[in-house]
């Protein structure tokens, strides 16, 4: 599978980080491993971990532990046919205030047909005076298998403070076969969507999990589980074209995660047909 990737269409600066992380996974003597690495500037990984035999566990890593104005990271993530990979982050991605420069976040996920990526990283949270263009691009095949999610944090709600100045640019794109299947959205001026009824509705977190290529009749299943959650909680779920979505708002981490694992841990049991195996970091 040759997709195309995203390319990082950031302005060229001296000033901040330019960091590149490519990483390919291939099934090699009975296990998923990490054998291609591209590294450039402050993004790593930690070694890759095998707690459940074959799915290969890796933790990204950005050293300097906030983005900031000027900053441009590119990650890819390529699974070949055979691998299974599950991907996250040890803690949430910080966007912070910056003086009208815009930091540049673009991920692109490629999927090979038989083979899995499960990706779930922690938030991203933009601090109010953040400028910050995040975009995901995920290719699939049909017959390739993705369950990941992406949060959104406007401000900081634990602290009582609002995105009140600056400027998110937040998109998710999935294409089956090269074809473009969802386009998931998320463009506010300051504090404009929070308060919107067709936004965020008072709220200052937007989640969003994906799963594909899917078939419908899971749809019952995760729908049960939210079903078990207050009925005024403010998350759906849909599946279309071979994509199953959950969205859901919160004002904190907690309460959204209290809600996605246990529907990840749905499709993972029911859908991939292995127990769940929560990533180790979780648990610190």
């Amino acid at each position: 599978m040759n997709a195309p990737v995203t390319n990082l269409k950031a302005p060229s600066s001296s000033i901040g980080w330019k960091a590149r992380l490519h990483l390919g996974y291939q099934h090699r003597q009975g296990k998923t491993r990490l054998v291609d690495r591209l590294q450039r500037g402050p993004l790593a990984v930690q070694r890759p971990l095998h707690p459940e035999g074959s799915p290969c566990h890796t933790y990204l890593l950005h050293p300097p532990g906030g983005v900031v104005g000027g900053d441009q990271l590119d990650i890819r993530v390529h699974t070949q046919t055979g691998a299974h990979t599950v991907i996250t982050t040890p803690g949430a991605t910080k966007f912070y205030r910056s003086d009208e420069k815009m930091a540049y976040q673009h991920q692109t996920l490629t999927v090979e047909k038989d083979s899995t990526l499960e990706w779930l990283p922690q938030e991203n949270i933009c601090f109010p005076g953040a400028h910050a263009q995040i975009h995901s691009d995920i290719h699939l095949t049909q017959g390739s298998r993705f369950i990941g999610w992406e949060l959104q944090c406007l401000g900081r709600p634990a602290n009582q403070e609002r995105f009140s100045h600056g400027s998110i640019d937040a998109k998710t794109r999935v294409f089956i076969d090269d074809q473009i299947t969802l386009v998931d959205q998320m463009t506010t001026q300051a504090d404009s969507l929070i308060d919107s009824a067709s936004g965020l509705r008072g709220y200052a977190m937007s989640a969003t999990l994906i799963a594909g290529t899917i078939e419908a009749e899971y749809l019952e299943p995760v729908r049960a589980v939210l079903e078990s959650f207050d009925p005024q909680l403010p998350v759906g779920a849909t599946c279309v074209d071979g994509l199953l979505v959950v969205r859901m708002l919160g004002n904190n981490t907690e309460d959204i995660q209290n809600v996605l694992i246990p529907v990840w841990k749905t499709l993972r049991e029911q859908w991939l047909q292995i127990p769940a195996c929560p990533p180790r970091i979780w648990a610190t």
